[in-house]
């Protein structure tokens, strides 16, 4: 035999041993896990995924490394103090969310009536918000800087849902090899990276300690107090993590949210006009809409419930690492093996919401018509990783909303019935749909 048959018969026998080990090691392992299709060698489930429907397809973790441990808990404590008494420089948060919201009524206003797509006024205007915490300062609606990175953060929502970006997560050792639309997300990330870092460098030759000006001067004062402390999880590469998942997260979720709000409110005017006529109850038409008349609108806090439930913008959850071995209903659970709680399987759960599948505000709503909470509501997650954005989120989703119905009525150029509220895009996120929208002046 032939010196180059004996190389590959030898390849053949070591691959073929490979995947026949591969394949042990994985039944032996799956014999104490919970039940879940069977996986192949390597691919493991892979060909089982649907490209415009992964939620669906998903039986299985991926994973994005996210902060744990004792750093996890430094760094949220800080950051959910520092937005809960954000009262930095003369404004709270409430005042710079009722003031953008003010800026995204005078954008819906020129366009007379006319359809146009809401995608990207959206983000402009809810980034602002975080911007507006984060970095002290709004940007213009034209600014190009600013439009080029919310393209980017939108681009990379969707990247992350699609195959591409869900196979990097299962097999980033190889596939950041792999040329695709993947490697888009390097891309963008990077630049929203830069982004910020040169912000934190704007901060830092200006900081003043005795009068921080946002999150960055916040984090910047608390690096200098532990500068000593050599546990300290206060230093730079953390700091511009956390400001962009604040900035990216902070834009996308309530942005899609209410995209997904708008078009619902558009299929069924009916539920519209009942929110509409709360609202002149309530606010009238001469004031900007405060968080504490919230209270007094059950209808319209049911409708917010009922939209976040419905929208589902975060299905999968984020991923969970198990700290300890431990037994779950008869299965065990070996320690950091990555666990996904779909918050989907709880939110369309038909033993706590009636009809789970439709848009139906009675979900949140009592025989008397007052609002109901239910403990299946958890868009944000649960337990101690909870959205440390959850208060942020929830004052900007009834700001916005009301401050747009005080002023307007949404409507389709198309039939309402021929409204779609199928998301194009299900995996990490529930992409909404893009849709023309027309703003008509009450």
């Amino acid at each position: 035999m032939e010196l180059g048959e004996t190389l590959l018969l030898l390849l053949v026998v070591c691959i073929s041993t490979f995947i026949l080990l591969s394949s042990w090691s994985q039944i032996a392992r799956r014999r104490q896990l919970p039940p879940g299709p069977a996986p192949l060698p390597i691919l493991g489930n892979l060909l089982e995924l649907k490209a415009h429907d992964m939620l669906r397809s998903f039986k299985k973790g991926f994973g994005i490394a996210f902060a744990n441990g004792e750093r996890w808990k430094q760094l949220r404590r800080f950051t959910l103090s520092t937005l809960r008494n954000f009262g930095m420089g003369k404004r709270s948060i409430e005042e710079r969310i009722q003031e953008e919201a003010q800026f995204l009524v005078e954008e819906f206003r020129k366009t007379h009536g006319s359809a146009f797509d809401p995608t990207f006024i959206l983000s402009r205007s809810v980034s602002n918000v975080i911007c507006s915490t984060v970095f002290g300062q709004r940007f213009d609606y034209e600014d190009k800087d600013f439009l080029s990175l919310l393209t980017k953060i939108n681009e990379n929502f969707v990247l992350m849902s699609a195959t591409w970006g869900q196979c990097y997560e299962m097999f980033s050792w190889i596939m950041k090899f792999v040329p695709g639309p993947h490697q888009r997300m390097f891309q963008n990330l990077n630049n929203i990276y830069d982004f910020v870092a040169e912000r934190i460098k704007m901060n830092q030759a200006s900081l003043d300690t005795e009068s921080p000006r946002d999150f960055i001067d916040c984090f910047l004062i608390q690096m200098e107090k532990e500068s000593k402390n050599p546990l300290s999880e206060f230093h730079l590469k953390t700091m511009i993590m956390t400001v962009l998942n604040l900035f990216i997260a902070g834009t996308e979720t309530v942005s899609s949210t209410l995209r997904f709000g708008f078009l619902i409110l558009m299929k069924y005017p009916e539920v519209q006009a009942k929110v509409a006529q709360e609202i002149d109850d309530v606010i009238g038409r001469s004031r900007v809409p405060k968080v504490e008349d919230r209270t007094q609108m059950p209808y319209t806090d049911a409708v917010i419930h009922e939209i976040q439930r419905f929208g589902d913008v975060i299905p999968m959850n984020l991923p969970h690492a198990v700290t300890r071995t431990m037994q779950f209903r008869g299965y065990t659970l070996p320690k950091g093996i990555d666990v996904l709680p779909l918050l989907t399987s709880v939110l369309r759960d038909p033993d706590c919401f009636s009809d789970p599948e439709n848009f139906n505000p009675g979900h949140f709503l009592d025989e008397k018509g007052h609002f109901k909470k239910s403990d299946a509501f958890i868009p944000f997650s649960t337990g101690r990783r909870i959205c440390a954005g959850e208060g942020l989120a929830r004052m900007e989703l009834f700001l916005y909303l009301t401050s747009i119905l005080q002023h307007f009525a949404l409507t389709s150029p198309v039939d309402p019935m021929d409204l779609d509220l199928t998301p194009p895009v299900s995996g990490f996120a529930n992409i909404p749909p893009t849709y023309p929208l027309c703003a008509i002046p009450r």
